[in-house]
């Protein structure tokens, strides 16, 4: 089966990450103030900040079905 481009994509997403990480020598401290710190720049410079999705309650439907046994 031949893989997808996403394969491809997640693959980069994961090295500029880590390649991120190794610039602070992997201090989880200073990566959470860097990006902070780019957050409020885009911001400032007028790019939209998407809030991530609060999570559904446990016992949804939604929660009953993507868990269920297969």
């Amino acid at each position: 089966m031949e893989p997808l481009a996403t394969d491809e994509i997640i693959e980069e997403i994961h090295a500029v990450r880590r390649e991120h990480a190794a610039s602070f020598d992997f201090d989880i401290e200073r990566i959470i103030t860097d990006l902070k710190k780019s957050e409020q720049i885009h911001t400032e410079q007028g790019w939209p900040l998407v809030q991530a999705q609060e999570t559904l309650p446990p016992n949804t439907g939604f929660h009953r079905i993507r868990f269920a046994h297969r």
